[in-house]
């Protein structure tokens, strides 16, 4: 399997997951507040931030404007052609926040969806580029992609296991680098048991390559098992108020969810440890406190053979152990005893 590495950040089953605050849309056009949710997202702990580079004219047909189709439900929503006019990442606003995330110390990469915005990014020394599910079938951009040999996290929503192979093919014919497949799922929001996280198997297996998750549910619950499943990447929107006007706050993470997300993936990484059973100094020394050493059950005078009747186990585990019981039975004490008092070896003939 290829190893991915983004900004000298490797990632891959030995590491913890590579949790990417998704921005997206959610700057709402302004870029104050898109600074904002960098230094938000940073605070919280995250690896990485991403933008979306789509412009008014890289993304939608102007038919598609005609028919004044709006992207939320909310009544509230402005037409179609008025959210992206506020909503896009023009090169001036890419340029912007590029300059400002080098500025803090925080790694970003952005989707993009045209070769022209390939090369904006290009010029901007992104280090990675994430595919939208949207464009797993538009070879063209896979292959101009590829050409750049950055590391590329390719999102599966709403596509076939051949259109994914096929999406594969594209871009190693082209000369890619490192690729990883994100599982997906391209519902808003996506109800928990329409994700099966079981299917990040399938895509490892398929076709050898790091897998990780893109979120769209709300909560934290189910990308926290995707890292238990093996996800090696996490994706979630991210956002500082889920009551904002615009398309995707509503099933973003708040500042507390990315922080409590990034803190439970580290957990979780933890956890999941080894798959060789150790017994650690730790847990032997507890077996001094938590295990059980014989006592007598009744007073008992020295000479007397000992019997299972005679003998109890109580705490703690610091001598005759109840696994040996075969070896004390019909031995002679050496003492009297009192009822309830330890034996040990020493004790018996």
């Amino acid at each position: 399997m290829e190893q991915l590495t983004i900004a000298g950040r490797a990632i891959g089953p030995d590491t913890a997951p590579y949790v990417i605050a998704e921005i997206g849309s959610n700057h709402n056009g302004d870029m104050e507040l898109c600074r904002r949710l960098v230094d938000a997202a940073q605070a919280a702990g995250a690896d990485a931030v991403k933008f979306q580079s789509w412009t008014k004219d890289s993304l939608i047909s102007s038919a598609e404007y005609a028919r004044n189709t709006r992207y939320a439900a909310e009544r509230k929503a402005p037409a179609l052609v008025d959210a992206v006019e506020r909503y896009q990442m023009t090169p001036a606003r890419m340029r912007e926040m590029a300059d400002y995330c080098r500025e803090r110390g925080v790694v970003w990469f952005a989707s993009c969806f045209s070769a022209a915005e390939v090369d904006l990014l290009e010029s901007l020394a992104a280090p990675a580029y994430k595919i939208a599910s949207m464009d797993v079938n538009h070879l063209p951009l896979l292959a101009r992609l590829a050409e750049t040999r950055r590391p590329l996290l390719l999102s599966t929503g709403m596509a076939t296991l051949g259109e994914v192979e096929q999406a594969l093919a594209t871009i190693r014919e082209a000369g890619g680098g490192p690729v990883a497949l994100l599982h997906c799922v391209s519902i808003y929001p996506c109800p928990p048991e329409a994700v099966n996280l079981r299917l990040m198997e399938t895509w490892r297996r398929a076709f050898d390559v790091p897998v990780g998750y893109s979120d769209h549910t709300l909560g934290i619950a189910v990308p926290l098992a995707a890292v238990a499943l093996g996800a090696v990447v996490i994706e979630k929107h991210f956002t500082l108020d889920r009551g904002l006007e615009g398309w995707d706050h509503a099933i973003s993470a708040d500042p507390a969810e990315l922080e409590a997300l990034v803190t439970g993936s580290r957990a979780v990484v933890a956890g999941l440890g080894s798959a060789a059973r150790v017994v650690g100094p730790e847990e032997i020394e507890k077996r001094r406190v938590f295990r059980r050493r014989m006592v007598a059950t009744r007073a008992l005078s020295r000479g007397h053979r000992l019997t299972p009747a005679d003998v109890d186990f109580k705490r703690p585990g610091t001598g005759i152990q109840p696994d040996e019981m075969s070896y004390v039975l019909g031995r002679e004490l050496q003492r009297d005893v009192t009822a309830d008092e330890e034996l040990g070896w020493i004790d018996l003939g």
